[in-house]
C-alpha cells in the first residue's frame, strides 16, 4: 500500500509540476505578444480574462485598453 501511494504522489505531483509550468509558459506567451492575446481573444476569451484581470490585480493597468483599441482600429 505505501508503494502505490508513493507513486501516486509521484503522479500527481509530476502533473501538478507540469501544468504550473503551462501555466507559466501561456502567461508568458501572452505577456508578450498582442497577436498571440488577440488569437486567445478569439479562441478562448475567458482565458484572456483571467490574464487580464491577474495584471490588473498585480496593479499593472491599461492593457486590456490598449489592445481594445488597437483591435478596433485595426478592423477599420
Amino acid at each position: 500500500m505505501v508503494i502505490f501511494n508513493s507513486k501516486l504522489f509521484k503522479a500527481v505531483l509530476a502533473l501538478e509540476l507540469a501544468g504550473g509550468f503551462g501555466a507559466y509558459l501561456l502567461y508568458f506567451k501572452m505577456d508578450s505578444s498582442q497577436e498571440f492575446r488577440h488569437t486567445m481573444n478569439r479562441r478562448f476569451p475567458s482565458v484572456l480574462e483571467v490574464y487580464y484581470k491577474s495584471n490588473e490585480w498585480a496593479g499593472i493597468q491599461g492593457i486590456r485598453e490598449r489592445d481594445a483599441l488597437t483591435w478596433e482600429t485595426r478592423k477599420n
